[in-house]
């Protein structure tokens, strides 16, 4: 469990791997990618599941939701 909560905090711990130069939109996209990759580590470590398996499980989910619509 300690691992999880090491994981909330990684986003904004991480330094981002783009100096100054880079425009701010792009910066923007890295944030919910950067989210995405910290949830899934989440998961992964939560269901004590592969990464792979977490991928399948957020494909089934959003299946489950299409069809509902």
């Amino acid at each position: 469990m300690g691992g999880v909560l090491e994981h909330l905090r990684w986003p904004l711990n991480k330094r981002l791997p783009y100096g100054p130069c880079v425009p701010l939109r792009m910066r923007r996209i890295d944030l919910p990618i950067m989210q995405l990759e910290t949830a899934k580590e989440i998961l992964g470590e939560v269901f004590d599941t592969s990464s792979s398996e977490v991928d399948e499980m957020i494909r089934q989910r959003l299946a489950e939701r299409e069809e509902g619509l």
